[in-house]
């Protein structure tokens, strides 16, 4: 006899409303995911990134976005992340985060009150929700993860991340060791 889920269930409603204390607040299948404010390192990461991918993405206007957390993307009422990272279709970027419904990279950097939340959660609810590429940062193990929808296993990338925002695009790559050698210690 399997046991009753009695695990509290809350709602993107719910969620929204709680007062602003640091933590970072997300919602996976009505699953509340709790995380407090990012290391330095993690933003260090982050924000390296973010100049890589911004970078790539201006030498092809009107293509895509890049946005940074905090966010509030949701596809229902019992699901509500934050990407550290994520690109948009340029058209669906709005006044509203209630508009995004498209991922075409969604990026988490990974620390270990998060690894759970990203690593499990968050990474089926992508898959689940088509999102084209996810990578998982993981600066202490200086790896990348990469998966897409139909994966069962990520690639495991220790060298350069790689990815297009269109089939036709140029390709990104990232220099993993360049990235990690930036980090403090």
């Amino acid at each position: 006899m399997g046991m009753p889920d009695t695990a509290r269930r809350y709602t993107v409603d719910e969620v929204l409303a709680f007062p602003s204390d640091g933590n970072r607040y997300e919602l996976v299948d009505g699953e509340l995911l709790v995380t407090p404010a990012p290391s330095f390192k993690h933003q260090v990461v982050v924000s390296d990134l973010a100049i890589s991918i911004g970078h790539y993405l201006k030498q092809r206007p009107g293509t895509a976005r890049l946005l940074i957390a905090p966010a509030d993307i949701s596809w229902n009422r019992e699901q509500l992340v934050q990407p550290d990272l994520f690109v948009v279709p340029a058209g669906e970027v709005t006044s509203s985060w209630a508009s995004i419904k498209t991922l075409l990279l969604a990026v988490e950097v990974v620390s270990p009150s998060s690894a759970r939340g990203d690593r499990l959660a968050k990474r089926r609810l992508y898959q689940r929700q088509g999102v084209a590429a996810y990578w998982i940062v993981d600066p202490d193990a200086r790896l990348g993860e990469v998966w897409h929808p139909e994966d069962a296993r990520p690639e495991i990338v220790t060298d350069t991340l790689r990815w297009r925002v269109t089939p036709e695009a140029p390709e990104l790559v990232i220099d993993l060791g360049e990235l990690f050698r930036a980090l403090p210690e």
